[in-house]
């Protein structure tokens, strides 16, 4: 009896450390990408910037306008991806990781508290509508003004550049479209489903 106590209870001790070395590598890789997802900012805002610039200097330069909004696209969808990914490490960490955390130590205290502590907050929903016209005037509101720029600014506008400006156009609003699907404007709406989920498993210690 007492060497199968000991044989479970160092199961659950390498389970435990296995959950926490988990906890630490997810950790470790949303901090590494919410800074790649910060300096891309940067990044964009400065390619627009040198895209402008020459542009703007000589009417010879006004098509290199037609550059910005693919850049637009590829940039803020690059943003995009990388975002949805640190939503996505967040999710697996408050909904599953940390719920088997407290199942595995008792339950008598909650873990990892702040991963739902900072979506509970009464502003958030304002932040996240903030936030959300910010990544669109900074990675959609660009590429339509160099859209729109052009139109005004170029004098030859054959077919094939229509068709390339209806283009462009299409994947700006794709990308806007995007944006908003992935902005996370509520809470998710399976969390408790997914707490009662594992409440109702059965410890494994238990048995």
């Amino acid at each position: 009896m007492e060497r199968s106590e000991n044989e479970s209870s160092r199961k659950h001790s390498a389970l435990l450390t296995i959950l926490l070395q988990e906890y630490e590598k997810l950790k470790d890789e949303q901090i590494a990408r919410i800074g790649f997802r910060d300096n891309l900012i940067y990044v964009t805002l400065g390619v627009f910037g040198a895209i402008l610039s020459f542009s703007l200097v000589d009417p010879e330069h006004y098509f290199a306008l037609l550059v910005l909004p693919w850049t637009s696209f590829i940039l803020g969808w690059t943003y995009l991806v990388n975002d949805e990914k640190i939503s996505s490490l967040g999710r697996h960490i408050r909904n599953v990781l940390r719920l088997q955390l407290e199942e595995m130590t008792g339950g008598s205290i909650e873990l990892l508290g702040w991963e739902r502590a900072h979506r509970n907050d009464k502003h958030r929903l304002r932040r996240k509508f903030e936030q959300l016209a910010i990544d669109i005037l900074t990675f959609v509101g660009p590429g339509i003004a160099a859209i729109c720029a052009f139109l005004v600014l170029a004098k030859e506008q054959s077919k094939e550049l229509w068709l390339l400006l209806l283009l462009e156009s299409g994947c700006l609003l794709l990308l806007l479209f995007e944006i908003y699907v992935y902005a996370d404007m509520k809470r998710s709406p399976n969390i408790e489903a997914i707490e009662a989920t594992i409440a109702s498993e059965p410890s494994e210690t238990n048995t």
